[in-house]
């Protein structure tokens, strides 16, 4: 439900401290509400998330939303698009204040040419992302709706967050009236 990423997040903290130009990777803030990553858009940056708590989802033709994941510390984002030179696949928004390590393009086309570490790490990461996605489709199959949502709400819980009806019913997969039907029948709202 919350993915991170601490190997990662030491890999970029290291590099960071240790870099010789300070435009290859540099320290930028975003607010509650504020999108890293828009869906379509070219993004200029890869980034890893120091610290935070993102929301990544899909904006359906219809505007319906669908999200994916929630990322935290040490989920890198951006590096699909620029593997690929594509336009951004999602979104990524923030639902608390983030800060991430922005990393320059020419930076990281170095780093993926001559570090076996990040090329590791990123496989590490696609890896994680197949596996993520296989379990959330089948555990969606084989459990209620009920037993998702208690999930989620224990993330909300521990990570002392918010997450707005709309965007559990986005991350269940389901309406906002299926949820508020579910919800009734709980004592959690």
């Amino acid at each position: 439900m919350l993915r991170t990423n601490q190997s990662f997040l030491a890999y970029i903290q290291e590099l960071y401290e240790q870099q010789e130009r300070k435009e290859n990777i540099i320290v930028k803030q975003y607010y509650k509400g504020q999108k890293l990553f828009a869906q379509n858009e070219n993004a200029t940056k890869v980034m890893v998330i120091k610290d935070g708590i993102t929301k990544c989802f899909f904006t359906e033709n219809n505007e319906k939303e669908y999200i994916v994941e929630f990322l935290g510390s040490g989920e890198i984002i951006g590096e699909i698009e620029f593997i690929r030179q594509i336009a951004c696949l999602c979104n990524i928004e923030a639902m608390t204040d983030v800060t991430v390590y922005a990393i320059s393009p020419d930076y990281f086309l170095q780093l993926i040419k001559n570090s076996l570490q990040l090329n590791n790490l990123l496989l590490d990461v696609f890896t994680e992302r197949i596996i993520n996605t296989s379990s959330r489709a089948s555990y969606q199959q084989v459990y209620t709706i009920e037993y998702s949502l208690e999930k989620l709400l224990e993330l909300q819980s521990r990570q002392e967050i918010s997450i707005s009806k709309e965007d559990m019913a986005s991350y269940l997969g389901v309406t906002v009236r299926s949820l508020n039907r579910v919800l009734k029948n709980t004592s959690h709202y």
